[in-house]
């Protein structure tokens, strides 16, 4: 959890940075160092990632020209140099076996070394300084990428930005380049498709519901239950009653007194779903008509005393809404007060059948509702709902468990900023790097001079 959470924040920083609000971007990003001091440090150590992340906050020091951090950038800088050697292998040369020979990483050194060289020049070591900015300068200069190469790829219809990308990381080889694009490319439409596949299993298991631990049901033990011949909606039922167990689901479905109680209760289950429905939809009827019929009734004009019809039913004619001997509107009492919770036609209360049945769900004689064992464990009938992919049933109390808010407009956001692009951290922008380079430069230049 230490380390996804860690992740995050870095990405978030990143973004942040990207957006050229460094001030929030140092800000989450040293909440992303609190977080990595949290996982293992054996793993850490195998990967880039803090390295990278010392390395994002000296660079938001120096855009900030944070002169007070500079003691402390220079040892962020140090633990970065160790990191990358570390992880990278002494002059990248594990890197590059990875990266089958590609020069990926070439643009983060030149934001190392131009930090070291600045750091270096503040604090009065201006041969270290020179040695680190000549470096980086070198660096820079090999990330420099022709136009003509990068027309030539934009002519195999590759996007400008991603054919320079792989001119850098290529030594602006051609075939290379080429080769990395078409290689990037599939890797893209397997990420894409797999991403497809994920959505459907949410979608599957949020068909089937949460266990009573809230968990989702396991969809690869609910396909070893369905190859052995078990119906997948069943299955899935006794996958998710039983916690993922799959003994006790297999228990369960090869035992056919419990078999046929569990196809009862799911068949009960739909039973009054479907019911629940027809339901919903019979209510809303009876209540938009009572609605209109009680509208009708305080539009209508007062009655004289004597219960004869309105002084402008001159033609005989009754009131609209009313009998023709004088009554009072149709569903009122003696004293003119709408009877509560009755429809237009004097209907027993909404939400009773019109033949005055009881509530619908129990029996007449006041049984217990349809699926229910006298014996039965009053909770499990709540708490074990199935969702089939035959007929999805939403059931009030799915989890026992209380579900945790989500934050899904944060979720969304850090979504898109997960490209799933292992080469995108490496792809630096060093323009602002090179500006850097050359002034500081010209200011080693000054003192030399001097």
């Amino acid at each position: 959890m230490a380390l996804k959470m860690a992740l995050m924040l870095h990405q978030k920083g990143k973004t942040q940075m990207k957006k050229k609000k460094y001030k929030e971007a140092l800000d989450v990003l040293i909440m992303a160092e609190e977080a990595f001091s949290l996982c293992d440090s054996k793993l850490i150590q195998k990967v880039d990632n803090m390295p990278m992340l010392q390395l994002d906050i000296v660079w938001c020091y120096f855009v900030l020209r944070d002169v007070s951090c500079l003691e402390v950038a220079g040892t962020r800088l140090e633990k970065a140099r160790v990191g990358f050697e570390r992880s990278h292998g002494k002059d990248s040369s594990r890197f590059r076996v990875l990266q089958a020979g590609r020069q990926a990483d070439l643009a983060i050194y030149v934001r190392l070394e131009l930090l070291e060289g600045v750091v270096a020049y503040h604090n009065g070591h201006t041969e270290k300084a020179r040695e680190s900015l000549t470096s980086a300068q070198a660096k820079y200069l090999q990330l420099q990428v022709p136009d003509e190469a990068i027309s030539m790829l934009m002519d195999m219809g590759y996007e400008a930005r991603s054919a320079k990308r792989a001119l850098k990381m290529t030594g602006y080889d051609i075939q290379s380049s080429v080769d990395l694009l078409c290689e990037e490319r599939e890797k893209k439409i397997r990420r894409q498709e797999e991403d497809r596949e994920r959505q459907r299993e949410i979608l599957e298991q949020m068909r089937y519901g949460k266990t009573p631990m809230n968990k989702a049901v396991d969809l690869q033990k609910l396909k070893d239950l369905t190859n052995i011949g078990f119906e997948k909606y069943l299955a899935a039922e006794a996958l998710r009653i039983n916690e993922n167990d799959a003994e006790k689901a297999l228990d369960l479905l090869t035992n056919p007194e419990e078999n046929c109680i569990l196809q009862n209760k799911i068949q009960a289950r739909r039973s009054r779903a479907t019911r629940g429905s027809s339901s919903s939809r019979a209510a809303a009827a009876r209540t938009a008509r009572a609605i209109n019929n009680r509208q009708a009734f305080v539009s209508a004009p007062p009655h004289a005393v004597d219960g004869n019809a309105p002084p402008h039913a001159a033609n005989g004619n009754p009131q609209e809404g009313n009998q023709a001997d004088g009554n009072l509107p149709e569903g009122n009492d003696v004293d003119s007060k709408p009877p509560e919770g009755n429809d237009v036609d004097s209907k027993p209360p909404e939400g009773n059948d019109v033949d005055s049945k009881p509530p619908e769900g129990n029996d007449v004689d006041g049984n217990p509702p349809e699926g229910n064992n006298v014996d039965d464990n009053p909770q499990e009938g709540n708490q074990d709902v199935v969702m089939t992919d035959e007929v999805a049933v939403n059931d009030e109390d799915t989890n026992s468990i209380p579900v945790p808010a989500r934050d899904v407009s944060m979720e969304s956001e850090l979504a898109d900023e997960l490209t799933g692009d292992a080469l995108d951290d490496y792809d630096i922008e060093v323009s602002d790097e090179g500006q850097a380079i050359a002034e500081y430069m010209s200011l080693l230049e000054s003192v030399a001079s001097s």
